[in-house]
């Protein structure tokens, strides 16, 4: 259903609830919920079967895979990639029987970073800009700007390029993207693109 009133897209099986704010552009898939006091900005896409808690943010260009619950304490900058089925959480030791919602404790995704499918945030970390999660990683630390990391727990095994290409670095501390020709710094143990 898409009412000529909307700059946005919400399929007839979704529901959002009032109070969301939606970007211009931006598509909701079946059975997907947003809840409200969520923002999404210009142009994501919303799987299948995706729920949106209340105050997590969305910036422009977020695309969220099929299976995914984004909790209240997530905030996505730009341009981020969650692949299906990925997880959040945000209370570190969940009790059925205690109510721990003023213990929730913040994730933030930073722009560009990929999570890959069936991959576990363990809430209370950043993941830096660009990074790249590896599919069923479990994260339960940071992880920098540009780092690649997976297996249980998560474990940085390597740099990529913005364009997601594994970096190799020169004597000099210097790699280049093979898709963008973008060059990047190693130093101190940290990636920067030069």
């Amino acid at each position: 259903m898409q009412s000529s009133e909307k700059s946005y897209f919400v399929h007839q099986t979704a529901v959002v609830d009032s109070g969301c704010q939606i970007g211009e552009g931006t598509k909701i898939w079946h059975f997907s919920h947003l809840m409200t006091g969520c923002k999404l900005g210009k142009g994501c896409n919303i799987g299948q079967n995706v729920v949106i808690s209340p105050q997590v943010v969305l910036g422009n260009n977020v695309k969220v895979q099929n299976n995914v619950s984004v909790y209240t304490g997530v905030t996505c900058e730009d341009d981020v990639f969650l692949g299906p089925s990925c997880v959040f959480t945000n209370v570190i030791n969940p009790r059925s029987f205690i109510n721990r919602k003023e213990e929730f404790r913040k994730t933030l995704v930073k722009r560009g970073a990929t999570i890959g499918a069936n991959a576990t945030i363990v809430c209370g970390n950043s993941i830096g800009e660009y990074a790249m999660i590896g599919a069923g990683a479990v994260v339960t630390k940071e992880v920098s700007a540009y780092a690649l990391v997976m297996g249980n727990p998560a474990h940085q095994t390597g740099w990529v390029s913005q364009y997601g290409h594994k970096l190799t670095f020169n004597e000099h501390g210097e790699a280049t993207c093979p898709e963008s020709g973008q060059r990047y710094l190693l130093k101190e143990g940290s990636v920067s693109c030069i």
